[in-house]
């Protein structure tokens, strides 16, 4: 597992971050940030992290499975996105709960996202 860092992996890390840019422009706005902590050509993962403002903020869920599902169905090279805030990974933080929401199965998507 290594962030690629030739030609094509650079062509790569540069379409994630456009498409980032371009799809998600209010996690800046919002006073957030995302960066790519890892891609993993070979396995088509890629890691990115939520900071700034995302950290602990109700909606970021929903932002973590927005770009969880675009991202795949944009960049064919991706198949596979992780996303985190920093927040969760077994801190015990509190989860975000959703009315009507259930999240009893343990595959952790988060909730539809709006947009």
């Amino acid at each position: 597992m290594s962030t690629e860092t030739q030609e094509d992996g650079d062509d790569l890390e540069e379409r994630v971050s456009n498409f980032l840019r371009r799809n998600f422009p209010q996690i800046q706005m919002h006073g957030g940030s995302a960066a790519i902590q890892n891609i993993d050509r070979e396995t088509g993962e890629v890691t990115i992290m939520l900071g700034g403002a995302c950290s602990g903020c109700g909606i970021s869920p929903m932002t973590i499975q927005a770009i969880k599902s675009r991202m795949v169905k944009e960049i064919p090279e991706i198949e596979k996105v992780n996303a985190d805030t920093g927040m969760g990974g077994g801190g015990g933080g509190m989860s975000p709960s959703f009315p009507g929401e259930t999240s009893d199965d343990g595959d952790d998507e988060g909730p539809q996202a709006p947009f």
